[in-house]
């Protein structure tokens, strides 16, 4: 419990304080002026101040927020400090403070990635077979349980994704796969059947198959420091659209808004990582700054991706859209917060009943 809500506070605060931190630099940069700087929300429990900013830890921990200076249409801004507000500032330089939270978390993810790939090299799932199905081709051509596929036709192989990828690839198309069993190598043919599978979100796809699963076994890659740059892009590039296709796939109703976890979730998996080692608790820490950095950039009203819309809808205008339209829209979208944070909490404390099935698709 202690290990969970330690591990829980430290990819919290690290992510928030990122996050908040590409605000203030650009903000600061831009010759805005930053009332408050705050790692939480709700009751001070205290702070220090420094030039024009106050530094503050809140009481409630799960956000936090940078206060500038004429952010608010309601704040009072005197003629020698209308130069440094937010609203007097070019619209790109508006972008470019709000735009700057999400991609600090991504350049927190990428970093982070690129660390762990150097020192500790990639973790990839080996192409070592688990199940055979009854009745598959591979079951016809004589595969194994744990038969470690080299080849297909020729091509080398050496992680799962490239063993399923080129399998969809061919289609139909006969296989020549060359394996290895208890330490001999060994060559069979084999035909993919195209077969009715559901995907990662569980849609149901046709594929050419041969009948197999992986068996779980992990290896790891070795790469030089600056191939990890190039891993970690990529990484950061691949969870981003998985991410957001998953917002997609959720609006259309593919995926039950069940799967949805809350802080007392991602307490349950930060303990869980930390038991398993600080790399792992480490490598959560980038994966959930990518999600944080995605949602933040969804044209949701209060939230980053909401501001740019706004800005971007002025931008192309060469107006500001009406105080009165904001406010409304910004009240839409905060009920909608609401809602969700409601929601998550609700799925959160039903995963803890005893004896229920979690919908929690990891």
């Amino acid at each position: 419990m202690l290990t969970a809500v330690f591990s829980t506070v430290v990819v919290l605060g690290v992510l928030i304080f990122i996050h908040e931190l590409g605000h203030f630099l650009v903000a600061k940069w831009s010759g805005v002026t930053v009332l408050r700087f705050s790692l939480g929300f709700g009751p001070k429990l205290f702070g220090v101040t420094r030039g024009d900013t106050e530094y503050r830890l809140s009481l409630i921990p799960l956000g936090g927020y940078v206060k500038m200076l004429g952010e608010e249409t309601e704040d009072e801004v005197s003629e020698e400090q209308l130069a440094n507000s937010f609203a007097a500032q070019p619209v790109f330089k508006r972008i470019a403070i709000v735009l700057a939270g999400p991609f600090s978390n991504f350049v927190l993810a990428i970093v982070i990635f690129a660390l762990i790939y150097a020192f500790s090299g990639i973790p990839q799932l080996a192409p070592e077979i688990g199940t055979v199905a009854a009745g598959s081709p591979a079951e016809k051509a004589g595969l194994q349980t744990g038969d470690t596929v080299l080849t297909i036709n020729g091509q080398p192989i050496t992680t799962w994704d490239e063993l399923s990828s080129r399998i969809e690839e061919l289609g139909e198309n006969p296989l020549t796969l060359e394996f290895r069993r208890d330490q001999k190598v060994m060559t069979v043919q084999v035909t993919p059947s195209v077969t009715e599978v559901k995907n990662l979100f569980g849609e149901p796809i046709r594929r050419p198959v041969i009948g197999v699963t992986a068996s779980g076994k992990v290896s790891i890659k070795s790469v030089n420091p600056l191939h990890a740059g190039y891993y970690s892009l990529l990484q950061t590039w691949n969870l981003s659209k998985l991410f957001l296709l998953t917002v997609v796939k959720m609006v259309e109703g593919v995926i039950s808004v069940k799967t949805l976890g809350g802080p007392i979730l991602i307490a349950q998996m930060a303990g869980q990582q930390a038991q398993e080692g600080m790399i792992n608790l480490i490598n959560f820490m980038a994966v959930i700054s990518v999600n944080l950095a995605v949602l933040n950039l969804l044209p949701i009203p209060v939230l980053d991706g909401g501001h740019i819309l706004f800005f971007t809808i002025e931008a192309i205008l060469g107006r500001p859209l009406s105080v009165k339209k904001v406010e409304l829209a910004q009240k839409v979208g905060m009920f909608i917060l609401l809602l969700l944070m409601l929601f998550v909490f609700y799925n959160d404390i039903m995963r803890l009943i005893p004896g229920r099935q979690s919908d929690f698709m990891p």
